[in-house]
C-alpha cells in the first residue's frame, strides 16, 4: 500500500492524479465519437493549430488556456465555414488550416529566439506542474463538454451512425457538426497541461479505440473508454513519480499498452473461434 500512499504525501501529485482523472474522462467519452466519426487527423490538426493562440497569449503574459481556447474556437468555425461553404472536402480543409495555423506559430516562436520551458509544456504536457487554478479551470471546462455530450447524446447518436436519418428527422446537423468541433477544442485545451500538442492524438483515441475491441455498445464504450483513459492517467502519474519520465508521455504509454494488449487478446480470441464483438456497434 506505500507504493500507492507514498505519493499523495505531496500536493503537486495529488493535482496530478485529480487532472489526469478529468482529463482521462473528458478526452476518453468524446473520443468515442472522434473514433466513430473517422476524426482523428481532425483531432490532431485541431491540438497543433492552437499553437500561434498559445504564443500570444503567452507574449502578453495571459494564462495559455486562453490563448489556446480562442485558437480553439477560430479553427473550429474556420473548418466548418471553409467544408460548409466551398467544394473542399473536410480532410483538405483541416489539412489547409493545420498547415497554416502550426507555420505560423513556428515563425512567431522562430522571432523570439528561443522556446521557453512554458512553450515546451505546451507541446509536451507539464502534468507534474498542474495548480489549483489549473485544475479547477479542467474540471469546470470538462463538467461543460460532458454535460452537452449527454445533452446531445441521441442526436450525435443518430449523426454519428446514420446521417440519412438525421436527415429525414430534421436533425440539425449543420449545429451539431459545428458543437462537436468546439467541444473538440474545448477538450484539446482540457488536456493541454496533461499531454501537450505532441501526443494529445493519443489521449483522445486510443482509449476508445481500445474500448471498440471489447464493446458493441455505445453507452458501455463510453464507459469503458472513460475507465481505461482514468486508469492511464493515474498509472502514467505513478510511473512519472516512481521512474522519472516525463509524465505526458507516460500516460500515453500506458493507454498504448493497453490498447496491444486488449488487440493481441482480440487477435488470439478470434484465431480461437471465439464471439468478439461484432464489426457494427449498437446504437443502444
Amino acid at each position: 500500500m506505500s507504493f500507492l500512499l507514498d505519493p499523495l504525501q505531496y500536493d503537486f501529485i495529488v493535482r496530478a492524479l485529480l487532472a489526469a482523472a478529468v482529463v482521462g474522462v473528458v478526452c476518453s467519452v468524446l473520443g468515442v465519437y472522434i473514433v466513430l466519426r473517422g476524426m482523428a487527423f481532425l483531432g490532431d490538426a485541431m491540438a497543433h493549430t492552437i499553437l500561434p493562440g498559445v504564443v500570444v497569449a503567452f507574449l502578453l503574459g495571459w494564462p495559455l488556456a486562453v490563448g489556446a481556447l480562442v485558437m480553439g474556437v477560430l479553427t473550429a468555425l474556420g473548418i466548418g465555414a471553409l467544408t460548409e461553404r466551398t467544394s473542399l472536402k473536410e480532410d483538405t480543409a483541416i489539412g489547409v488550416i493545420f498547415a497554416g495555423f502550426f507555420a505560423l506559430g513556428v515563425a512567431m516562436l522562430s522571432l523570439r529566439g528561443n522556446y521557453s520551458i512554458d512553450l515546451a509544456h505546451f507541446l509536451f504536457g507539464n502534468l507534474l506542474g498542474v495548480s489549483t487554478s489549473d485544475l479547477i479551470l479542467m474540471a469546470a471546462l470538462g463538467f461543460v463538454v460532458l454535460a452537452l455530450i449527454f445533452l446531445f447524446y441521441k442526436e450525435f447518436l443518430v449523426l454519428s451512425f446514420d446521417p440519412l436519418l438525421a436527415a429525414t428527422l430534421r436533425l440539425p446537423a449543420r449545429f451539431l457538426n459545428y458543437l462537436l468541433l468546439m467541444l473538440i477544442a474545448v477538450t484539446i485545451v482540457v488536456a493541454l497541461q496533461v499531454v501537450g500538442v505532441a501526443l494529445m492524438l493519443a489521449i483522445l483515441v486510443t482509449p476508445a479505440a481500445t474500448a471498440s475491441f471489447l464493446t458493441g455498445r455505445l453507452p458501455s464504450m463510453m464507459a469503458v473508454s472513460a475507465a481505461i483513459g482514468v486508469f492511464s492517467g493515474v498509472a502514467g502519474v505513478y510511473a512519472s513519480y516512481y521512474l522519472n519520465i516525463a509524465s505526458g508521455p507516460a500516460v500515453v504509454l500506458v493507454a498504448t499498452a493497453i490498447f496491444l494488449l486488449v488487440l493481441g487478446l482480440s487477435v488470439v480470441r478470434r484465431r480461437a473461434g471465439v464471439a468478439t464483438v461484432p464489426a457494427r456497434l449498437e446504437a443502444q
